[in-house]
């Protein structure tokens, strides 16, 4: 759980709005794309500097700008001063330990959530934070790193499927959102694997490992609750808020956003309980592994304890003792001892003992 708690103490003490850069720096150059469309037009292009995307701001085309890499802390302040952005909106983009949150400044909507995607080969989900910033033509996305879920977005906007390019850029950062939540449902699907796996494993033969892999299920099931249930007050704010900027037709399709939202806070709440019954489970097999050898060591131990006495007494080396210099004792005596510990052994399989 600590590798995703930032060390917002980097900020401690600066100056409200200051921009410091809090997280990883996870790309080698900053990488800005823009796309500009309408119903009839449509234009994409990579730009190597920021300035290149300031024409497109009083266009009545829809504009959106995403810029891949919060390091370079000029591009993110010479957008802010061109888009008209709050120093506390640039604060918080560059601040990456923000949790989801939705803030109205009239002219623009900030939005902040969580996009997470899973890595196949470390088997672990990776966060990463997206910051939405949208007004009446365009959509300003800041991510940390290179690929995202938007890329079914992109498409539908280059080949004018649905009704993407006949909207406004409401539209478009509902789309946007719309896509970091839909993911959530494939992450949760992992994590259900991942719970079957360990639930047969927990029934057959639980492990040590099985014991660590369930504490990694539980902390990634707290780490989704963290990034995910503030998510339903931002969808809430944005279906129910009075801003202008967002049209009345579009805040049907938020009111979906806001279903869905509460569906994976639902799942993630089911799979919370799970683990917590599979740690119960596996503690318990534990329990009842260690309660079945100590009874097979007492059953063994109870078996000898009487030949252990007959050898006892009989290892005593006095002169007069019965059978001492009979020619078939040392036979006749373990006869008698196999014969008792048999018998012991055919008492505790009739009262199912073992």
């Amino acid at each position: 759980m600590v590798k995703f708690i930032k060390k917002i103490s980097k900020t401690a003490g600066h100056i409200p709005g200051e921009l410091i850069h809090v997280g990883e720096k996870r790309v080698d150059k900053v990488k800005i794309s823009v796309i500009d469309y309408d119903d009839k037009n449509f234009q994409k292009k990579e730009i190597n500097n920021i300035e290149e995307a300031f024409p497109f701001k009083n266009t009545p085309t829809v504009t959106w700008v995403n810029i891949n890499g919060l390091h370079e802390l000029d591009i993110i302040e010479k957008i802010g001063n061109n888009f008209e952005m709050h120093p506390l909106t640039l604060e918080d983009i560059v601040n990456t330990g923000q949790r989801p949150k939705y803030e109205d400044f009239d002219r623009y909507i900030f939005v902040v959530l969580k996009m997470l995607m899973f890595d196949e080969v470390k088997k672990e989900i990776i966060s990463e934070q997206v910051s939405l910033v949208f007004g009446d033509n365009f959509v300003i996305s800041f991510q940390e790193r290179e690929g995202d879920v938007f890329e079914s977005i992109r498409e539908r906007i280059d080949k004018a499927k649905g009704r993407i390019r006949k909207m406004g850029a409401d539209y478009l950062a509902y789309s946007l959102l719309d896509a970091v939540v839909d993911n959530y449902f494939s992450i949760l699907e992992k994590i259900g694997e991942k719970i079957e796996d360990i639930e047969e494993e927990l029934v057959t033969n639980p492990m040590p490992q099985t014991l660590q892999a369930i504490h990694n299920l539980k902390r990634d099931t707290i780490f989704l609750r963290k990034s995910v249930w503030p998510l339903r007050e931002v969808a809430s704010s944005l279906e129910r808020g009075e801003s202008k900027l967002i049209k009345k037709g579009t805040r049907i399709f938020l009111r979906d956003i806001y279903d869905h939202t509460i569906q994976v806070i639902d799942n993630i709440e089911t799979f919370r309980d799970m683990v917590s019954g599979m740690l119960d489970i596996y503690l318990s097999s534990v329990s009842n592994r260690m309660n079945e050898i100590m009874k097979v060591l007492t059953i063994f131990a109870a078996i000898f304890i009487p030949l252990t006495f007959i050898a006892g007494i009989y290892g005593m080396n006095f002169e007069f003792m019965p059978e001492l210099k009979w020619k078939w004792g040392y036979f006749a005596l373990l006869g008698f001892m196999t014969v008792v510990g048999f018998g012991m052994l055919f008492h505790f399989r009739r009262k199912k003992w073992m």
